[in-house]
């Protein structure tokens, strides 16, 4: 089908193709009658015009996308929701969020389509940075002093995780504490977060530092690894937990009487372990939400709205861990 144009809706409005552009660019140098206005827009509601975007992007030297670049791990009931809430809050601002698996090798995708703005659900390098200033994307998030927070520890939800993790444990009492880690190469990033998180819990506390182990998801090895543990344990996520819990079951053991174990995540199998597993939850919406607003303020000049992590992290006590 031919595509509809904005002389097809000047001809069906009855007015030239500069007042259409005038009206439905809300030029707000130009004063146009409110009745010609609704003409115009009742006419290209008719006819289902829409804006040609490489045209868009030519005027304005930048597309109406926010593209979030993702990096190559798994992404969960976490990640996911994150992003459609996302997706949801800077559609209302005519945005439109494209996603991207981050690799090493090839220019930036940046540079092909011109976003508005830039989110990285990891940290970018110094070089990447740049790249996007010389590609013209006026939005970085993280920003630099953003960035430099998380490289120095002081702030990253992971290491927030795995903090609250060890810092429940040590609430109830528990000691000592160990660390489950993933087998997945692509989690080492983020397990080393959450590790140094609980480290510094129990540093705080005047705890001895946690010991770790790699925790496969498979039922036999998990319970060789498992066996002589006792006091509590932080797994990475809740998929990690439940290999220990699985593991500890297969010696006639059971949480928490011979190990407390805290997940991560909160996915919906966490519910029905047996036991329920205690795990720390990330209001994911409400980050993504948070990052759309930051970014939409940014892109019109405004304020900036709350941190995208503020009040985001909380303990769910089941019964893995009272």
């Amino acid at each position: 089908m031919k595509r509809v144009t904005s002389t097809d809706v000047a001809r069906a409005a009855g007015v030239s193709r500069a007042t259409v552009s005038y009206v439905l660019n809300d030029s707000p140098d130009r004063a146009i009658p409110e009745a010609t206005r609704l003409k115009v827009l009742a006419a290209a509601e008719r006819l289902g015009y829409s804006p040609y975007a490489p045209a868009r992007m030519l005027r304005r030297g930048r597309s109406d996308v926010v593209l979030l670049v993702l990096p190559d791990r798994p992404q969960g009931p976490v990640g996911h929701a994150m992003i459609e809430q996302m997706a949801a809050t800077l559609a209302t601002r005519g945005l439109t969020l494209v996603t991207h698996l981050s690799t090493a090798h090839g220019p930036g995708v940046w540079n092909a389509i011109a976003p508005a703005a830039v989110v990285g659900g990891m940290l970018f390098t110094p070089e990447q940075t740049e790249d996007m200033r010389r590609a013209g994307v006026g939005v970085i998030v993280p920003s630099d002093e953003q960035a430099a927070e998380v490289r120095r520890g002081e702030s990253s939800w992971s290491f927030r995780i795995g903090q609250a993790q060890a810092a429940h444990l040590i609430e109830l009492g528990v000691h000592p504490i160990r660390y489950a880690l993933p087998d997945d190469p692509r989690l080492q990033d983020l397990a080393r977060q959450r590790l140094a998180g609980a480290r510094n819990a129990c540093r705080e506390a005047g705890l001895p530092e946690p010991e770790t182990a790699v925790i496969p998801l498979d039922l036999a090895e998990a319970a060789r690894l498992v066996d002589g543990w006792s006091g509590g344990v932080c797994a990475f996520n809740d998929e990690v937990a439940l290999a220990v819990l699985g593991g500890l079951r297969a010696h006639g053991l059971r949480a928490p009487d011979d190990l407390a174990v805290i997940g991560a995540d909160d996915i919906p199998a966490a519910r029905l372990a047996a036991p329920p597993l205690t795990t720390v939850t990330i209001d994911a919406g409400h980050i993504g939400h948070n990052v759309a607003c930051y970014v939409i303020a940014a892109l019109s000049g405004e304020p900036p709205g709350p941190r995208p992590d503020a009040d985001t992290i909380r303990v769910i006590p089941r019964a893995s861990t009272r």
